[in-house]
């Protein structure tokens, strides 16, 4: 059975895997919008941005807030703390210096007597 940290990662990694979606944080990233403002760069109806805005709200990727009568979108700051975290994990490991790592293997090779041509 899932646990509650890993359905939260499942719903945020399936969000950010929209273009569109990564597009709309992007726009967040740089201020609050209103949900008018952030569908009209996109050539598709108010009502398939405002399906994409369900899907960031229900990952926790961000907010959306009434004020009168239009609604405002934000990001969530904490939104992305359980992907961030998961995806540091992974960065215990160095890099690989892919031409360290053919001249090691040239010089392994000639040790040999192994022509590499």
């Amino acid at each position: 059975m899932p646990s509650a940290s890993s359905e939260r990662l499942d719903l945020i990694f399936a969000a950010l895997a929209d273009p569109t979606r990564r597009q709309v944080l992007a726009m967040l990233l740089e201020d609050d919008m209103a949900v008018t403002d952030v569908a009209a760069p996109f050539a598709m109806s108010l009502a398939a941005i405002s399906k994409h805005l369900s899907v960031l709200a229900a990952a926790g990727l961000i907010l959306q807030e009434r004020r009168g009568r239009i609604n405002w979108c934000m990001l969530d700051p904490e939104g992305m703390r359980a992907a961030t975290v998961w995806i540091q994990g992974f960065g215990q490991f160095d890099p690989v210096d892919l031409d360290r790592f053919e001249r090691f293997l040239e010089n392994e090779m000639r040790e040999w007597g192994v022509d590499d041509r």
